[in-house]
């Protein structure tokens, strides 16, 4: 593997405000700096829950750019074609693709860090150790992900997340819907596996999306995301600021469910099984009386279909 530094430039300023411990005088003691909260966006994000889940935290106050990744060496320019511009005659803009890690503060003026951007398409190993060596030169207390999948539910009952973390203690009497699956990688997920490796505290949060409103930005379920991270770190991220969007995201929702019957149909039965399989858990029972429970192919049935339609959606980039 080639030297993991040769991916990246960090700001020394903006290192030494956070005033990081040297590392000779942390020893075996568990890390105190910042929380890194982990939003590439990935080929997988229903609702855009960690678009618009970044977008907010940027959107708090001053950031600061701590460390910036050559995209060049990371980015396939022709499977995530970036966009240009043409203005009548000339070109006039291009949204470069990039990858960085900001600084930026809660609504208490704690500090944290934000990882966004790209997905990387090209050295995974390479880049995943460059972010394992900022986090032990930072002293990173823990690292937080989030995003959403689409599940068959339905947008009308609470949303839900399945948590993972690299060990059990950060997730104490956490459920989940899934029991061993093999899905398709992501960086973000890889690098929680190699910080669990390296004894670091990692985890994430997926947040069960209704499948129907996958493909659209779904601020409810970036809600339920923010506020998991915000119970796990202690930070103060103003997640009532999403509260308005929310509202116009369901109202809109309901409006057009209303416009369709077949919808509307589909909605119904998905109610039905969400019941049923609440009312099975309450009685720690694996039968429920009524509508039938959905099994873990037909939970997971969906999230298959969206992954095959966002490879297309690749392969036609």
């Amino acid at each position: 593997m080639l030297d993991p530094r040769g991916l990246y430039e960090i700001d020394t300023e903006a290192e030494a405000s956070l005033g990081v411990r040297p590392a000779d005088a942390r020893a075996e003691t568990a890390a105190t700096g910042p929380v890194l909260i982990n939003a590439l966006r990935g080929f997988v994000d229903a609702g855009s829950v960690g678009t618009i889940a970044v977008e907010h935290l940027l959107g708090l106050g001053e950031t600061t750019r701590l460390v910036t990744f050559d995209a060049d060496q990371l980015i396939d320019y022709r499977s995530k074609r970036p966009t240009m511009i043409f203005d009548t005659n000339t070109w006039s803009g291009y949204d470069a693709p990039s990858i960085a890690v900001d600084l930026a503060h809660d609504n208490e003026g704690t500090p944290f860090l934000v990882l966004h951007g790209n997905e990387p398409d090209l050295q995974w190993e390479r880049f995943v150790a460059a972010v394992l060596e900022l986090v032990d030169r930072l002293d990173v207390s823990m690292t937080i992900g989030m995003y959403g999948i689409p599940m068959g539910i339905p947008h009308t009952r609470p949303l839900s997340a399945t948590p993972h973390a690299s060990r059990d203690g950060l997730i104490a009497n956490a459920s989940s819907w899934f029991g061993r699956v093999t899905v398709p990688a992501a960086v973000a997920n890889l690098l929680e596996f190699r910080l669990g490796e390296r004894g670091h505290d990692s985890l994430g949060y997926a947040v069960h999306v209704p499948h129907y409103l996958a493909q659209s930005p779904y601020p409810p379920a970036a809600i339920i995301a923010l506020t998991k991270v915000e119970g796990v770190t202690g930070l103060d991220l103003r997640v009532t600021d999403l509260d308005e969007a929310a509202l116009e995201a369901r109202e809109e929702v309901v409006r057009q469910v209303g416009q369709s019957p077949e919808i509307a149909e589909l909605v119904r039965g998905l109610e039905e099984q969400y019941d049923a399989f609440t009312r099975s858990a309450e009685r720690q029972s694996l039968l429920a009386d009524s509508a039938p429970i959905p099994t873990a192919d037909e939970l997971g049935a969906e999230f298959e279909r969206f992954l095959a339609q966002q490879g297309q959606e690749g392969q036609g980039a």
